[in-house]
């Protein structure tokens, strides 16, 4: 049986309207957390006023019979207790993400969601590969990220 990579695109709208927003961030949320996503692109509909989250991202399959293959378990922090040394790299870490997403204007949460912030450390990676063993870190996240999260877990 042949493995190939599909590439695939999934189109948010992200509403800013508070009836919608929090519904419409889980969703994405979810869907982050779940695939390996390749590329993101961003647009502010000012009119409507909406975000269009447009993402790329990788689904393997089986070619013989087109079954999906199941992902590795990946890692995902539990409980929200922290140490005073996890608290602490947890604030520099949501301080990293908020410069990033003023940077790329971007929201936040496109950097990295709190889930995988507290994910990141408990599971304390010391090498980039190691955050490809955090659910919701995938290729483009590890690329574009994973450098600075390092060298801030390394700091604290």
């Amino acid at each position: 049986m042949a493995k190939t990579q599909m590439m695939k695109v999934k189109i948010f709208k992200i509403r800013l309207e508070e009836n919608f927003l929090y519904d419409d961030q889980r969703s994405l949320d979810a869907f982050l957390e779940s695939n390996d996503i390749i590329k993101v692109e961003t647009a502010f509909v000012n009119d409507e006023n909406y975000w269009s989250v447009v993402l790329y991202f990788d689904e393997i399959k089986v070619v013989q019979n087109t079954v999906k293959e199941s992902k590795a378990v990946k890692y995902s922090a539990d409980n929200d207790e922290l140490s005073n040394d996890e608290d602490k790299i947890l604030y520099a870490l949501k301080e990293w993400r908020s410069e990033k997403a003023k940077e790329q204007n971007l929201p936040s949460y496109f950097i990295a969601t709190n889930k995988e912030l507290m994910s990141v450390v408990k599971y304390k990676p010391a090498k980039k590969e190691e955050l490809r063993d955090i659910k919701g870190f995938g290729k483009h996240k590890i690329e574009n990220y994973g450098e600075e999260i390092l060298e801030i877990l390394e700091s604290i």
